[in-house]
């Protein structure tokens, strides 16, 4: 069994290696071993790399797993790797996706109950950047799209999954206004860089940070 172990260990290792993108679950009939014997392979690799105190480990994204720097290397990588830098999301862009990834499934209209503005240009940017999806229409008048968050928002943001967010179940038991009630209120205006909805800066001791 240990042996076994070691072998996949290091056909994992050279499918890491050999690709940027993460180790999906379609490798584990490739590899013809079960999925205990595939988590004891990295759990091999990663107490290897630590004892080694190699400059990478493997960790576990959404997608798979996948072969990454440790972070106190980042400023290394950045200054090696100039032209790989994410751009970074807008203020008005970074609040519109957190309302969406923590009420998902959710309308544009209801995005726009809780930010006060219009968010067309927004969830475009989101849309054309692959952080968010159509997730298909709300049974309203109208049958509005309904939006959600994808796996490239949770490999940006570095968690498997929505759980893993800040204050997850929490913020998601929060009511915050809705549609009928904003248009009670009157249509949303335009984007306004005072206008600030959402403040992350009390989310630091709970967990991942919703920053770009």
């Amino acid at each position: 069994m240990v042996a076994a172990v070691k072998d996949t260990a290091k056909d994992i290792k050279q499918g890491q290696e050999g690709s940027e993108d993460p180790l999906p679950d379609w490798v584990e009939p490739l590899l013809q071993v079960d999925p205990t014997q595939i988590q004891g392979a990295l759990d091999t690799l990663i107490s290897h790399y630590d004892e080694d105190q190699r400059a990478f480990t493997v960790v576990e994204r959404s997608s798979g797993w996948r072969l990454c720097a440790r972070g106190e290397y980042a400023e290394w990588c950045r200054a090696l790797y100039p032209g790989r830098k994410p751009q970074r999301l807008s203020q008005p862009a970074l609040e519109t996706l957190a309302i969406i990834a923590y009420r998902q499934p959710i309308t544009r209209a209801g995005v726009e109950a809780v930010r006060g503005v219009s968010v067309d240009a927004m969830v475009q940017q989101l849309l054309d950047r692959g952080l968010i999806k159509i997730e298909g229409r709300a049974d309203l008048p109208g049958r509005p799209l309904l939006y959600g968050t994808t796996d490239s928002f949770l490999d940006h943001f570095g968690v498997r999954t929505l759980d893993e967010l800040p204050n997850a179940a929490e913020l998601r038991r929060v009511k915050l206004p809705t549609a009928d009630e904003s248009a009670e209120a009157g249509s949303p205006g335009t984007e306004s860089p005072q206008q600030l909805t959402l403040d992350s800066g009390s989310e630091a001791s709970t967990g991942p940070q919703l920053e770009s």
